[in-house]
């Protein structure tokens, strides 16, 4: 074999597009196949996780009867499933790739774990290396971006991959939970309904469970709704400097009001109008504020998410296949599947470029560009708030915007528009406020006057569907003349307004994701509540598309126009599983003790070893008699095999997703 010069460093990362940035900083690239050698450095790559944890059929005795497809028959008796020794399997799709890792590791002198910077991208480097028997010095390369100043600093500050042992040891305690609770509970569950003549697969999880659970919540609430009417008392004033309408707030101790502090008294309301034609109001208070309002931050992939689905109408399943499309494919923007907006600092100085290819790319925000100052540095450059990913941008490649699907194209426009607001001066207005006192009776208006359009002029196509369609009409975006504390002002008409209360609005895939990413706002325990929300929220943004599309998958979940709805069988699952299983105070207590594995105060086994004695207690309440639930649509009967069992349909993805 060749002599080297130098010890050969291998560098793992965990995709192919950060392997390209790391090896375009290490000097000459040369690619050879699943490897890109660079000097005495080669850099080789993940397809994400390679390894997958192995099947309960792995930890259950041999002679189970078995299909005739080889699977063996769910029971009762095996139930829980816990392993002794945990197994991982590669991949098949990956199992190319992870041999020729292998072969790469044999030649190494030193290895640079160069997985993403969290938990799960430490984990699955590790798994690699714990796969093959790795005794090499490893050391950990660790950046949240992959420009060139991000990649050579990480190059500068390679640290001791084992310092790191404690967010692998979180990211495979979460693994394990998550494979204890989906695999046995799914069983529990479904031999449980069976048992009372139901037939149907019960798949639980500890994130799929709870964000059934939402969408189940919200239809009872809308269903059980029963809308209102109430009254608004409007007062159209003149002043000597305009026109404008106050309203009516009434005091805690008005007659004809609800608990809520609405008026609901009809006759009042009209006597109200009535009396306040033809009088004069004092101006109490005028306020009168300029704002500055600075652009949004780059979009992160629940923000895209949410706006794609109100504008669009399109699916989380369908919003991140497009941007994982123009991001594999057509190579036109960053990484998609982040929870962060903001942006590495570095990475401003290539704002020139990227704003050259996107007016080559959309000929339609040319002016825009134009108007763009890439000087200008707006606080979505934040390198303290950036986490793991950085939110979404375009990038420097140009693209044949023709070749782009509708959805892809559409997206793309939402992604750079978002970019050259950055760029584009701060939002102005003159906000007012005035109160005034008619008949003894307190009247407010509040005023809006654009002063500068700024960048919300990148972002009129969508800006007018953020309004909230509960605001009341009119309401702050009158313009108030200049007045002053003493001022008269004539009210020429006293108005009622009828109004209705409404019902909580459905679920859309979009307010789905930002409800599992805001659920801390659906749980009443100020503890877990606060865990939540520094936890953000149930799943990630990888992985709630999937988990909406699954539930949609099992029939737990369908679509009903731009909305999403729970089904029949979605309820029964809801209404015969525990507090403990379809809350997400689970994952607020899960992610509290992760963190202590993570910090080391807790240890793996020790956390594990808790989460078996959950999964014991559920499967034991479940084997506790039959569901009595009878479900209004059923999936067809499964055929019965000899010895009672059901033989399961083989579904695409085995594990059920959490």
């Amino acid at each position: 074999s060749l002599q080297r010069s130098s010890p050969m460093r291998l560098f793992i990362a965990e995709k192919p597009s950060v392997a390209r940035a790391i090896a375009a900083e290490l000097g000459t690239a040369s690619p050879q196949g699943s490897s890109i050698v660079c000097g005495s450095d080669t850099v080789t790559w993940c397809f994400g996780h390679m390894l997958e944890q192995a099947e309960p059929d792995d930890y259950t005795p041999d002679g189970v009867p078995r299909t005739p497809k080889g699977r063996k028959i769910w029971r009762t008796d095996e139930l829980p499933i816990i392993p002794e020794s945990w197994k991982l399997h590669p991949k098949p799709k990956t199992k190319k790739q992870l041999t020729a890792i292998g072969r790469l590791l044999k030649r190494a002198d030193v290895v640079v774990n160069a997985g993403d910077p969290d938990r799960e991208g430490q984990l699955l480097v590790d798994d690699v290396l714990e796969h093959f028997g790795n005794r090499k010095p490893v050391h950990r390369f660790w950046v949240s971006a992959q420009d060139p100043i991000s990649i050579q600093r990480g190059l500068r500050n390679l640290r001791d991959n084992a310092d790191y042992a404690g967010m692998a040891d979180a990211a495979r305690a979460r693994q394990r939970a998550d494979w204890l609770v989906g695999m046995n509970l799914s069983r529990a569950y479904t031999l449980r309904a069976e048992r009372g003549g139901t037939r149907a697969l019960l798949t639980v999880g500890r994130v799929q469970t709870p964000t059934l659970a939402l969408v189940v919540t919200r239809d009872r609430e809308i269903e059980r709704f029963v809308s209102k009417p109430y009254y608004l008392v409007k007062a159209a004033l003149e002043h000597e400097a305009g026109s404008f309408v106050a309203t009516y707030k009434p005091g805690d101790d008005a007659p004809g009001l609800d608990s809520d502090g609405r008026l609901v008294d009809r006759e009042r309301a009209d006597e109200l109008a009535a009396a306040i034609t033809g009088k004069t109001a004092e101006v109490t208070e005028y306020k009168a504020a300029k704002k500055k309002q600075a652009p949004p931050t780059a979009f992160s992939l629940s923000d895209l998410t949410v706006l794609a689905s109100r504008k669009y109408g399109y699916g989380a399943e369908q919003t991140l296949q497009a941007c994982q499309s123009l991001y594999e494919v057509h190579k036109i923007v960053s990484y998609p599947r982040t929870d962060c907006g903001y942006l590495p600092e570095s990475q401003h100085a290539d704002a020139a470029e990227v704003l050259v290819a996107v007016r080559r790319n959309l000929a339609c925000l040319g002016t825009l560009v134009e108007q763009a100052d890439d000087t200008r540095k707006s606080p979505t450059w934040n390198d303290k708030k950036v986490t793991a990913h950085h939110g979404i941008i375009p990038t420097m490649q140009v693209a044949r915007v023709e070749d782009l699907s509708g959805p892809e194209r559409n997206l793309y426009e939402l992604i750079a528009r978002r970019y050259v607001a950055q760029f584009l001066p701060d939002h102005e207005y003159l906000k007012t406020d005035v109160r005034l006192l008619l008949e003894n009776l307190a009247f407010t208006a509040t005023g809006k006057v654009v002063t500068v359009v700024g960048w919300k002029q990148a972002e009129q196509a969508h800006h007018e569907d953020e309004a909230s369609p509960d605001a009341p009409e009119g309401e702050g975006d009158q313009p108030l003349p200049p007045m002053a504390k003493g001022d008269p002002a004539l009210c020429a008409q006293g108005l009622r307004k009828d109004a209705k209360t409404k019902p909580p609005p459905k679920f859309s895939e979009g307010s789905l994701i930002r409800a599992m990413e805001q659920v801390h706002k659906y749980v009443h325990d100020p503890a877990h509540k606060k865990l939540l929300r520094e936890g953000d929220g149930i799943g990630t943004s990888a992985t709630r598309a999937t988990i909406v599309s699954e539930l949609k998958r099992r029939g737990f979940l369908a679509a009903s126009g731009k909305h999403i709805v729970s089904t029949a069988l979605g309820r029964a699952l809801v209404d015969e599983l525990p507090e403990a299983v379809k809350s997400a105070a689970l994952t607020a207590l899960y992610e509290r003790m992760l963190r202590d594995v993570e910090q080391g105060s807790t240890g793996l086994q020790q956390f594990v070893a808790l989460q078996e004695g959950f999964v014991r207690e559920r499967v034991e309440e479940a084997g506790q008699g039959a569901t009595t639930l009878q479900l209004a649509a059923q999936r067809p009967a499964q055929p019965r095999t000899r010895k009672g069992g059901s033989r399961r349909r083989k579904a695409k993805k085995r594990v059920p997703k959490t």
